[in-house]
């Protein structure tokens, strides 16, 4: 497995956030991580992406111990996250936005972007993500005049140029039209696979996107594990159906038992992994 979690406890003071998780990510995975509000959800990636540290257990990432070790420098080792809220600067434009991402990695970030722009190297591979993620004939535009789709692909193009292993994106559609979603989600699996990252974890409400792209689905309750199998398995747990599945289709997105089977076109599987 190339990121595993074992036995992980997040207490904040009192209040136990997880309790006694484990799962791992393989190679050419896409897993999505569903629950309720309160699940544990976002605490669980800050514990993967080492911007938590757990109370108890252990994060491994390619066979090395990450636990709490920092998003910095585990985005070093080639892990990157993208953020429910946008994590971008408003004034910047999309290229240099995407340029100060590509310059971390190749630890010119003390740079200003006056001399970034002279960097052949620098301004080329930003460039390319840009392209990459549908943003090429806009990057010279700020990134407070995109419209909220434009502004949810930067965000993620940012942590695409990290060139990392394995991303994590927490709701990465967030607060588009339903008509964006499904652009938005095709262009970062693409973006993906042409890029070279060897698994996605996502944490997602939208159960269409949920079940039209993973491989396999974790669903949290109350800090635990309540199940961890295929998209097949899950719309067959009761429990799952009823603690969660139950709950997405009450706020109007698809009921469990209506989610077509057929995946969007472009979606990874164990038949098509993602390298």
């Amino acid at each position: 497995m190339i990121l595993h979690a074992d036995n992980v406890t997040k207490y904040y003071g009192e209040f136990r956030a997880l309790s006694g998780v484990s799962l791992g990510v393989s190679a050419g995975e896409f897993v999505s991580i569903i629950g309720p509000n309160g699940a544990g959800k976002s605490t669980l990636v800050n514990v993967l992406t080492g911007l938590a540290r757990p109370s108890a257990g252990i994060v491994r990432f390619k066979d090395r111990d990450i636990t709490g070790i920092g998003p910095v420098r585990l985005a070093k080792l080639g892990m990157a996250r993208s953020f429910q809220l946008l994590q971008i600067f408003p004034d910047l434009s999309v290229l240099e936005t995407v340029q100060a991402a590509v310059a971390a990695r190749l630890g010119r970030g003390r740079r200003l972007f006056a001399s970034l722009a002279r960097d052949r190297e620098v301004q080329d591979d930003a460039l390319e993500v840009a392209e990459l993620f549908g943003l090429g004939a806009k990057r010279h535009t700020l990134a407070r005049q995109l419209p909220q789709g434009d502004k949810k692909l930067l965000d993620v193009a940012s942590a695409f140029a990290l060139h990392p292993d394995v991303i994590l994106m927490d709701e990465p559609t967030s607060g588009v039209s339903t008509a964006d979603k499904t652009m938005i989600m095709e262009t970062l699996v693409q973006a993906a696979r042409r890029m070279g990252i060897r698994a996605i974890v996502l944490v997602e409400h939208d159960m269409d996107i949920v079940f039209g792209y993973s491989d396999r689905i974790v669903a949290l309750h109350q800090g635990r594990v309540l199940a961890d199998a295929a998209p097949e398995a899950i719309r067959a747990d009761a429990d799952v159906v009823r603690t969660v599945l139950g709950i997405a289709a009450t706020r109007g997105r698809t009921p469990p038992t209506t989610v077509s089977n057929r995946p969007p076109t472009g979606n990874p599987s164990p038949r098509t992994p993602l390298q």
